[in-house]
């Protein structure tokens, strides 16, 4: 049975064994640093739809469809797909899966969307709710600029705070029995809101949520961060990521070279004029079922906290002038037997 430890985390005894991933992403992730260990790479970022909206969703469909054939599986053999996306509604998921026959729990953690439905995901599997779960989460960079910013047609300059929505779909399949890598213990973050309201400073509100995780995972497990090979949180950025290592040197905990972030290592700062790096929902969801998933099988990594962040907006809520809370899940994968 799962023990729930400290304040927020919950220890696994039935651990969800990560039996396969699928990872699709768009043309420019295509192009970056990580190209290699994704799927599928498209070559169109409409996916032969009509509009943003509708590429999403077919994005997520084919991705999903891929992780469960990799894995073996049929749709009928899959308890639950457990998905979210940064769309109104999650409109996105909800009509990317609409005919694959599969129950379906909708979840909404804005770019921390992999991590919650993983989460969720490894509770059902250890407590006997389900055999097998997908995990999944998607994001478009056109259609969420055209929800959260400016339509893509006007040219506005980015801020050098701004951070690029990946385009993809990232998921990931949760076992009861498998071989892989297996899904130990997860650490669930409370919201985080330090009042910013800058919506092309995601980094910075998501900062301090991620930093509060990581030191309330690291008291709950009683584990020091030199237990981990990685620590990934999903899209913090140069900026996020910066804050996060001040923050915790603030209370005596230095995470070192094995701290990484997922919008970072997704595209060229350099090359792909990203600014502050990568977001969205897929952008941790994509670089955990690509990279981390296949360092995780090759044993380069045998154990991994993955933290994806998000940032609890919504066109309502920035219309209303309220201040963007930020909120992080953590995940333990690691490779035992």
């Amino acid at each position: 049975m799962a023990v729930h430890i400290g304040k927020q985390s919950v220890k696994f005894d039935l651990c969800a064994v990560v039996t396969a991933t699928a990872s699709t992403v768009g043309t420019k992730e295509g192009e970056g640093p990580l190209k290699e260990y994704f799927d599928v790479v498209l070559k169109d970022n409409l996916a032969g739809k009509d509009s943003w909206e509708k590429a999403e969703s077919e994005i997520a469909r084919q991705n999903i469809s891929l992780a469960i054939k990799k894995a073996g599986l049929k749709n009928e053999d899959v308890d639950y797909i457990i998905t979210g996306d940064l769309l109104n509604q999650c409109c996105g998921s909800t009509f990317g899966i609409r005919d694959m026959g599969i129950p379906y729990f909708g979840v909404f953690g804005a770019c921390s969307t992999m991590g919650e439905a993983m989460a969720l995901g490894a509770l059902l599997v250890d407590g006997g709710g389900a055999k097998r779960v997908v995990a999944a989460a998607s994001s478009h960079f056109c259609s969420a600029e055209k929800q959260f910013r400016f339509p893509l047609e006007l040219g506005t300059q980015r801020p050098q705070t701004a951070t690029w929505t990946v385009t993809g779909d990232g998921a990931a399949v949760l076992e009861r029995k498998g071989k892989g890598p297996k899904i130990t213990g997860i650490t669930t973050g409370k919201i985080v809101d330090m009042g910013i309201t800058d919506g092309n400073n995601m980094g910075a509100a998501m900062a301090p949520a991620a930093a509060d995780l990581i030191e309330r995972h690291l008291k709950d497990f009683g584990v020091a961060p030199d237990y981990y090979d990685v620590i990934a949180t999903g899209d913090l950025g140069y900026v996020g990521r910066s804050l996060v290592c001040e923050m915790l040197e603030q209370k005596g905990i230095t995470l070192g070279d094995r701290y990484i972030d997922c919008g970072i290592e997704i595209f060229d700062r350099e090359t792909q004029d990203t600014h502050s790096g990568g977001s969205g929902c897929a952008c941790s969801a994509v670089t955990f079922a690509g990279m981390l998933y296949s360092k995780l099988k090759s044993g380069e990594i045998n154990r991994l906290l993955f933290i994806p962040t998000g940032a609890l907006m919504s066109p309502t809520s920035l219309g209303q002038g309220e201040s963007i809370a930020g909120i992080a899940h953590g995940v333990v994968i690691e490779n035992v037997r």
